[in-house]
């Protein structure tokens, strides 16, 4: 069990049969009345954002999240099978269970996941990839004058806007969380 005094952005706790993590919390301490915590709370399995206001002191369950590295080890017709660092175990896993950022997995890769009892929550991957970069429209000389970029497909099938300066073959660095170009490798 947590008090909602406790809350702090990144806590995870049970509601209404899910699991929820705190995004946002603000302690209100009224001149008249009891005090309370309005929390925004994001639903770990749909992506649901609400808002929720507890009393003071109240307490909810604390979701026990387990967290293992896990190591991508290849892709079984549409699952992608991950094997446990410690224990060498393999788990399948389906596109939805990873999420919309099994764009950039690579066989090799180490990722996070959390669990919540036997359920699969979610798949942390690094937050920036080096991948290579499969096929773009070659940059025109006198076209970087405004400074545009163009889309190009790295390895893994995934889109990303670039520079015009890229050209097949290189390596780049992209920020998985907004799907930008960080620079060349």
């Amino acid at each position: 069990m947590i008090s909602s005094n406790d809350f702090r952005p990144g806590v995870s706790i049970e509601l209404d049969g899910g699991v929820w993590r705190v995004v946002e919390f603000l302690h209100v301490k009224p001149g008249k009345g009891a005090a309370f915590v309005r929390t925004k709370l994001k639903n770990v399995q749909t992506g649901n954002v609400v808002e929720r206001t507890f009393r003071a002191g109240e307490t909810v369950p604390q979701a026990n999240l387990e967290k293992s590295t896990m190591q991508h080890t290849y892709k079984d017709a549409d699952n992608y099978v991950f094997m446990d660092m410690e224990t060498y175990e393999e788990a399948s896993l389906s596109p939805a269970q990873i999420g919309d950022r099994v764009k950039y997995l690579k066989e090799g890769m180490e990722v996070n996941v959390v669990r919540w009892g036997e359920q699969v929550m979610e798949v942390e991957l690094p937050n920036s990839v080096v991948l290579e970069v499969t096929q773009t429209d070659p940059g025109v000389k006198g076209d970087t004058a405004t400074g545009g970029t163009k889309p190009a497909i790295v390895e893994t099938g995934a889109q990303v806007m670039v520079p015009l300066f890229i050209s097949i073959g290189e390596k780049i660095k992209i920020d998985t969380r907004s799907d930008t170009y960080l620079g060349r490798e």
